[in-house]
């Protein structure tokens, strides 16, 4: 069973090997913040290292080449994948591909700096599914909404997708938020916050900060 910290600002994370490389996945369904949430983490705790996805889907406003995503051709993407570059990939909202390059990941945990991936359901099940094989010791983390109907509005408020888009993403939220239970802890962001302080707050315990 996951460890809720959506009511306590401290929560005791699943216990972990102690060889084996800590990596912290991050999932949650569309609009639920985690790019906000971790600004916020990063802006207060900057020796946290983010892992920068690439994917096929067209940069939107403000999004920077490089630190946002990578953003790639389709042609770009199948090369690193043959080439055995990410550590996961996946098809998001049936629209865009997007994959995790394995290396930057594998060098910064090597150096026992606090490691996220920000990935989709079928990342984080797909980087489990691996973890064995590449020796990391995964904890998996849910970044949750207060409710389905705030999820709405949020994507709503965004305004980067037209109906048909925000429709998808919808219908994958359901799966998303159906799947909760399969992770170590799970976070609801009520406020941007809390959130940022709770994610650390597991990110300390699993490293001994």
């Amino acid at each position: 069973m996951p460890t809720n910290t959506a009511d306590s600002s401290s929560s005791t994370v699943p216990s972990r090997s102690s060889s084996a490389r800590r990596l912290i996945v991050l999932t949650g369904p569309t609009a639920v913040g985690k790019g906000t949430v971790e600004a916020k983490l990063r802006q207060d705790h900057p020796e946290v290292w983010v892992s920068v996805s690439a994917t096929t889907r067209d940069p939107r406003p403000g999004e920077v080449d490089g630190q946002t995503y990578l953003f790639v051709t389709e042609g770009e993407f199948e090369a690193m994948e043959s080439e055995n570059k990410f550590l996961e990939t996946a098809v998001v909202h049936n629209m865009a591909h997007y994959g995790t390059p394995l290396q930057p990941v594998l060098d910064h945990m090597e150096k026992n700096i606090p490691t996220i991936l920000e990935i989709d359901l079928q990342g984080a099940r797909r980087v489990k599914e691996r973890a064995p094989e590449l020796g990391l010791d995964v904890l998996s983390v849910f970044l949750a909404p207060p409710s389905f109907e705030d999820l709405v509005t949020r994507l709503a408020a965004r305004g980067t997708e037209n109906e048909e888009q925000r429709r998808k993403r919808l219908e994958t939220a359901r799966v998303e938020l159906a799947a909760e239970k399969e992770f170590d802890v799970v976070i609801v962001n009520d406020t941007v916050e809390k959130a940022a302080s709770r994610l650390w707050d597991v990110i300390a315990e699993e490293y001994g900060l």
